[in-house]
């Protein structure tokens, strides 16, 4: 990730807190020479430094085939704003984006045994819907099958973990204070969160 100086987002607490935030990512693996990519919900599991991305593909995708033997990178990524030059106090002066995202590398480990993609499940049901897991133990066994056998379950290690936040800091107080009040009345809720990290900086 190219990130300038003023920008990087190097909290290692902060980023898993991101990812678990904005979950639904984009994985993206190299098939020989062509980038191929799925947009799909993660599991965020970070204990004693060790950094798990747990979810699954359809198994008709086949980018399955290729993340057991090739680095992926999955892009958490969510809010972000239009910032218009009218804000700065120079006239020669640029639009940009303001935006956070957080880039995870890794190999994935393919999961194939029953009992651990049921725990996969099992984990993404606890990570976005608790209430679920009561319904999720009375269906059938048949049923719970057919769902096993319709999905490839991996978990990633992330072993590289960048960051960026570009949120003006290279503009002046009086600057920011201008965007962030054109982005708190806007009626685009991304835009009012962006202007409460600028905020809070």
């Amino acid at each position: 990730m190219y990130t300038p100086h003023q920008f990087q987002f190097t909290n290692r607490e902060e980023m898993v807190a991101f990812m678990k935030q904005y979950s639904f990512a984009t994985i993206v693996t190299n098939k020989g020479n062509l980038p191929i990519a799925t947009q799909l919900p993660f599991a965020v599991k970070y204990n004693a430094g060790e950094l798990l991305l747990t979810s699954h593909f359809a198994v008709a995708n086949e980018q399955a085939k290729y993340i057991a033997e090739n680095t992926s990178l999955v892009i958490f990524s969510e809010p972000h704003a239009y910032i218009s030059p009218t804000h700065y106090d120079k006239i020669e002066s640029v639009p940009t984006w303001d935006y956070i995202a957080v880039h995870a590398y890794g190999k994935a480990k393919i999961i194939t045994e029953e009992n651990a993609v049921i725990g996969v499940l099992e984990q993404m049901i606890a990570f976005y819907e608790p209430a679920y897991r009561q319904q999720w133990n009375h269906l059938p066994d048949k049923f719970k099958q057919g769902m096993m056998n319709g999905i490839v379950a991996f978990e990633i290690e992330v072993v590289d973990l960048q960051g960026q936040k570009k949120l003006s800091q290279n503009k002046t107080e009086v600057e920011k204070q201008r965007i962030i009040a054109h982005l708190e009345k806007s009626d685009n809720t991304v835009e009012n969160v962006i202007a409460k990290h600028i905020r809070e900086l």
